[in-house]
Parts: structure tokens; sequence; C-alpha cells
């Protein structure tokens, strides 16, 4: 930000005491200039614990948080201090209007629109504080420790990461409450709905289950005429042997598709035991296990590897 930008934020400062006084000043100050000039916005800072209410209200769960208004409602938020980030948003908000009636109908029907993609983005769908490696309030772990323990295959979307999803699918839902899980686009519920299904033993018949390991590895080797299971990609391995193969495959004009091992441990250990083969890089052709580097070598040496990758041998 520019000085003069910078002095115009800080005189444009004012910190607020009391729940009160905030409502009141969104009345009369925030509605009436955010939306002019950028540098006649008005910045109203509050102490999260010393306005409990206000915290409550538009739960704020870490400091800081960055809330957007506009006439009285809040239409945006940013949780954390993304500098960045906080900066397309002031700009984006600062410089739009305020839209028609036909116009906000209009945002409203792209919304749900949006919201019903979302719903069915995948057979079960979590909307959630944060993701499944790292949840950002204890009722959207507890909710990822049960779909987990349960094997049930899903896949998630942060509502810190979209205020406009995340205010419009309580509407949308008629659930005023996160997390959200949704099998087929319908709503299950939240945590609470969740435990008693698992407790009634429904849980399991009613989200889909993921893929047993072995049905899953069938499927990885098969996913292309020519699999190689190695550290690293094409791009980029991340060890000597993988690169080895990699200059071999290459040389062979055969196309091929691999697999990064480092990205999934479950898959790094289950193929062992699949392949009955212990290290690393390890080469498919349709699903049969042709070898690792060494074996590479020789069927190169001996003429044998670009028929066996054609399937002529």
């Amino acid at each position: 930000m520019a000085a003069g930008a910078a002095e115009a934020a800080v005189a444009a400062l004012e910190e607020v005491g009391s729940a009160g006084q905030f409502e009141e000043l969104l009345r009369l100050k925030l509605v009436t200039h955010f939306w002019s000039e950028y540098l006649n916005s008005f910045i109203l800072k509050l102490e999260a614990e010393g306005v409990p209410e206000v915290s409550e209200k538009y739960e704020i769960s870490s400091v800081p948080t960055f809330l957007f208004f506009k006439n009285s409602q809040k239409i945006d938020r940013l949780d954390g201090a993304h500098a960045p980030e906080l900066t397309k948003k002031v700009q984006r908000h600062a410089s739009s209007g305020s839209f028609p009636p036909s116009a906000n109908e209009h945002l409203k029907e792209d919304l749900n629109l949006r919201l019903k993609k979302l719903t069915h983005a995948a057979p079960c769908m979590l909307f959630m504080k944060g993701t499944p490696q790292e949840p950002r309030c204890g009722f959207s772990k507890q909710m990822v420790e049960i779909l987990h323990k349960h094997n049930i295959q899903f896949s998630s979307f942060d509502i810190f990461s979209d205020e406009e999803v995340r205010q419009g699918l309580k509407a949308y839902s008629n659930w005023p409450t996160y997390p959200q899980l949704y099998v087929s686009g319908e709503l299950i519920g939240g945590l609470d709905i969740i435990k008693e299904l698992e407790a009634s033993e429904e849980l399991d018949t009613i989200c889909p289950k993921a893929p047993k390991l072995e049905e899953r590895l069938k499927v990885l080797t098969n996913k292309a005429s020519v699999m190689l299971f190695m550290k690293g990609n094409k791009q980029e391995a991340k060890c000597g042997f993988s690169k080895q193969i990699l200059e071999i495959l290459n040389s062979t004009g055969v196309e091929y598709e691999t697999f990064d091992i480092l990205e999934d441990e479950e898959v790094r250990q289950g193929l062992k035991a699949y392949s009955n083969w212990p290290t690393y890089p390890q080469l498919y052709v349709k699903g049969e296990l042709v070898g690792g580097l060494d074996i590479v070598k020789e069927l190169k040496e001996n003429g044998e590897l670009l028929p066996i990758l054609r399937g002529e041998n």
C-alpha cells in the first residue's frame, strides 16, 4: 500500500468497545462510506475478547479476522493474516457498486446453482472448517475421525475458503451450523446426527465406503497400459533409481503413466505386499508386474523390453 493510502487507512480506523457501538457504526458510517472511494473506507477495530457477543455472533474463532459489511449485512470474511488476499478482497468490494433487485435475484439463483453442484461434487461431501488433514474446529475434527473410522470415502470443502458458500449453504440446506455432511446431494446432517447414525449402525448403510486397498491397487496398476510406480513423477524423479528407469522408458518412445508413491503411504506400503516386490520403482504392463530397475535394464540389454511394453510378449 502506498504511503498516502496507508495514512488514509489509519485515519479511517476507529476502535470499538461494545456491541452497541459496533452496530451503530455499521449503520451510520460503514454503509455510507465504505463503497465510495477506497481511501475513504471506514475500518472498525474490535478486541475479540472485549466484545464477546460480537465474536460469538460472527463466529470469530481466530484472530485476526476481517469482516466485510454492506447495508449492515456481512457479505464476506477473511480468517487469518493473509495480506495479499485481504488486499484483493478490499479492492474487489470497494470497487463494486450496489446491485438492483433483479441483479440480486440473479446472483441468488447463480449461488443456488453453484451450491447444488458443490453438494453433488462427490457421492459423499463434507462441508467443514479446514481440511481433513488440518481441521480448524473440534466438531469438524470429530466428523473426519468418524468418517475415517468407518472407511467412508468422501470429499470435502473448506467453508473458510469461500464466505459466499459458507453463508449461502446455511439457507440452502436450512441448517445453521458446520460441519454438514451430504450424500448424493442430500443433507444428512451435522456432527450430532452423524453420531446418532453411528450409534444406531445406520451410518455404514448410508455413506459410500472407500474401496478396499487390494481393489484400489488393481485399479491403479491397470490405469494405463504401462504404469510406473516411482518416487516422484515424469517431470521430476526423486531418487536415482526412479530417474534411471524414466530415462530408459523415455528412450523407447512408448506412452506410460506414473504414480508418485511418496504422495500416498497406503499405496506405497500396500503395493509391496500386493506385488510381492519390496522396492521401488515398479513397472507394470497391463496390470502385471514386470519388475524393478535391474529387471528393466536386463530386458533392455536383451532387446526384450520394447516388445513387452507394446504388449507383444
